[in-house]
């Protein structure tokens, strides 16, 4: 395995292969990407672990979202069973695949816990759904403060774990390894990765932007209740049919397997 680094452009190059490969299976990948949150959400319903148990399975999921895209790339309709990947292929790495589920589900919770002790009052009663969220509210409560901290903790979880699913599956690489050479990839090609992230914020803030002016100049504004989430799980799930090629960049894929 060797580790690649690329130029700033490829961080474009990934949003557009991504776009490229999701409009040869659009309907596949949406599907899929819908069954993910499905699952996550069901699971995360049951009682006392539901939480924990579906953070625990986000590598394995986002890993059949890569496999799937592999498949559409190659001109193949993704299966569902493709969601499984992780664990269909031999017990080592479905093993393997579940402790790093429970690497994850545990940097999560510390996230969590360390941004709570940043948080307001208000910002608490909203979290849990005991106060309602307007724009005024948003600002005053430090509502966005919040998220900011949030997300600002989460990045060096999502460097950690951004290749490590496929790391595991696709090269057997053993998951504690795997958080190793995810985060050295991340780091090494910061520059690409900041331009992959500015491309997604921008696309992601115009496309809502823009659908939401138009409804509005329509007479349409009770209508973004519906089409606002739908164009939000459009977008996600062309954000994770894109996130296979920044792995295949970063690493040379001659051993991977084809599961």
């Amino acid at each position: 395995m060797k580790l690649n680094v690329l130029p700033a452009r490829k961080g474009l190059q990934w949003v557009q292969l991504g776009m490229q490969t999701f409009i040869k299976q659009p309907l596949a990948l949406v599907g899929m990407f819908f069954m993910m949150l499905a699952a996550t959400t069901v699971v995360s319903l049951l009682p006392w672990v539901g939480s924990v148990l579906a953070l625990t399975l986000i590598p394995a999921a986002s890993l059949g979202l890569m496999v799937a895209t592999q498949e559409a790339e190659q001109g193949k309709f993704p299966m569902p069973v493709r969601m499984v990947a992780a664990f269909r292929e031999s017990a080592d790495k479905g093993r393997a695949m579940w402790v790093l589920g429970a690497l994850y589900a545990g940097a999560c919770i510390l996230v969590f816990l360390v941004a709570g002790l940043f948080d307001s009052e208000e910002f608490s009663k909203m979290a849990s759904g005991k106060a309602n969220i307007n724009a005024e509210q948003l600002v005053q409560s430090g509502f966005l403060g919040s998220m900011a901290v949030r997300a600002v903790l989460y990045m060096p979880v999502s460097m950690l774990f951004w290749h490590a699913p496929a790391l595991v599956h696709w090269h057997r690489v053993a998951p504690l390894q795997s958080l190793f050479y995810s985060w050295m990839a991340c780091w090494r090609n910061m520059k690409a990765f900041t331009v992959y992230g500015l491309v997604w914020m921008g696309l992601i803030l115009a496309s809502s932007l823009g659908l939401s002016l138009l409804l509005v100049a329509l007479g349409s504004a009770s209508a973004m209740m519906v089409v606002l989430p739908t164009l939000g799980m459009l977008v996600s799930a062309l954000f994770f049919t894109s996130v296979y090629f920044s792995f295949k960049d970063c690493f040379d894929l001659t051993a991977e397997s084809t599961t």
